[in-house]
């Protein structure tokens, strides 16, 4: 797997990390991308199996409990037992395996209902919604929607010269990238002040790289103790798995950033609701804010969307990133829920996202129930009940694979 400067890379004798916090401005290197498949070799070349460090004490006892306390067949288990195993939590590890997206409206549906000729593609034609909610499920382009354009399996991370080009240029670390911010990266580019870029200066820049370099730790390498600490404190992923699909959402009254209380049950009804959940220390979250914010923009109208404020990911007194010191967001984990308050306030001025903001309480009920921790996305009918949820973030987070089951029920709405 790819390694950017904004990926936590553990060293051998650590478990490798793959949960990102994403830094904007960094560059792709050789040397960033980790062999995560080779062993160690001993001296006379036979692989080895790297030791784990011990748990210190607080994260053997904080274990211990867990072990105790969570069912073994559930998400959280799987996530305790693969750190415990010092194993790399990628996109197919710990709970990242079992917690996948959950949607009524899959290709399963949309062909059974739209595709008239079963053709294995549905033109214009035969949908039923507007050309601009047609041209959004065309994820390719190509004029048809059909099965891969449901396909989700790639991690909303998956390394691409687009995304390098993204992280490069959004230099606030907010989401978007403005016209300013994308010619100071044509600048960076352009060393030798030519004003303009050639096909090689592209194709050098953006280059994959293909080998691995140092081994050498990072400072926010995160040890077995900080990954169990932080999945016992829900900083990692809430220990419960939330609603899932047709189910009952549960009800909730939460205060906004303007001071109004919402509550949910009283929001159902006539219009979808959207749920997103986030926090600011959680750079995948950050860098999903353009499309959380265009998302809201193209439904406002047909749908209701609230964002719900959650546990850090990454406060400075648990695992903290380097990503987050280098863009000035360092924060202790809110201790009351005026200073969580606070904290929600700050990070809806640096994302500058335009939808009501609701802060969860520090005893993150509503996190927690809705598995809403580091980040996630509900869609809700007009019954109340769960119409589409994604995978665990921030691999599972895309909220284009939420869009497209929005607008399919809108379409079957009309």
């Amino acid at each position: 797997m790819l390694r950017m400067n904004h990926h936590v890379i553990a060293h051998s004798s650590a478990p490798v990390i793959i949960l990102l916090a994403l830094l904007a401005g960094g560059t792709v290197r050789g040397d960033d991308v980790p062999d995560t498949e080779a062993a160690d070799e001993s001296a006379d070349g036979e692989a080895v199996t790297p030791e784990v460090e011990p748990l210190t004490y607080e994260a053997q006892v904080a274990a211990d409990q867990m072990l105790a306390e969570l069912p073994p067949d559930s998400e959280a288990r799987a996530m305790l037992d693969d750190i415990l195993d010092g194993s790399a939590l990628g996109d197919g590890d710990g709970w990242f395996r079992l917690a996948i997206a959950q949607s009524r409206f899959g290709w399963d549906y949309a062909s059974s209902t739209y595709d008239a000729d079963t053709d294995g593609s549905i033109s214009a034609e035969e949908f039923a919604g507007s050309e601009g909610d047609f041209a959004r499920l065309d994820r390719d382009g190509d004029g048809g929607v059909k099965e891969p354009d449901f396909d989700w399996s790639a991690g909303s991370l998956t390394p691409s010269p687009g995304m390098m080009v993204y992280y490069r240029s959004d230099a606030d670390a907010n989401g978007k990238v403005t016209l300013e911010e994308f010619q100071q990266y044509f600048s960076q580019l352009d060393t030798d002040e030519h004003g303009f870029l050639s096909l090689d200066d592209l194709r050098e820049a953006l280059q994959m790289p293909t080998s691995s370099g140092s081994d050498e730790p990072r400072p926010d390498d995160p040890s077995r103790s900080t990954l169990v600490l932080g999945l016992q404190r829900q900083e990692l992923g809430s220990l419960t798995p939330g609603p899932g699909l047709n189910e009952d959402a549960p009800d909730f009254t939460l205060r906004s950033l303007d001071g109004e209380e919402v509550t949910l049950s009283e929001e159902v009804g006539e219009q979808p609701v959207v749920l997103v959940f986030g926090n600011f220390t959680c750079g995948p979250f950050r860098s999903q804010a353009g499309n959380i914010e265009k998302l809201c923009e193209r439904y406002r109208d047909r749908a209701k969307f609230f964002l719900v404020y959650v546990r850090e990911a990454h406060p400075t007194d648990g695992w903290w990133m380097m990503s987050n010191q280098r863009f000035g967001i360092e924060v202790a984990q809110p201790q009351t829920d005026d200073e969580r308050f606070s904290i929600a306030q700050t990070c809806r001025e640096h994302l500058d996202i335009d939808m009501p903001f609701l802060v969860d309480g520090t005893n993150d009920i509503v996190g927690a129930g809705y598995s809403g921790m580091p980040n996630r996305l509900y869609l809700i009918d007009s019954d109340g009940r769960i119409a589409f949820k994604n995978g665990r973030g921030p691999f599972g987070f895309h909220p284009r694979q939420l869009e497209q089951a929005l607008i399919l029920m809108l379409a079957e709405e009309e």
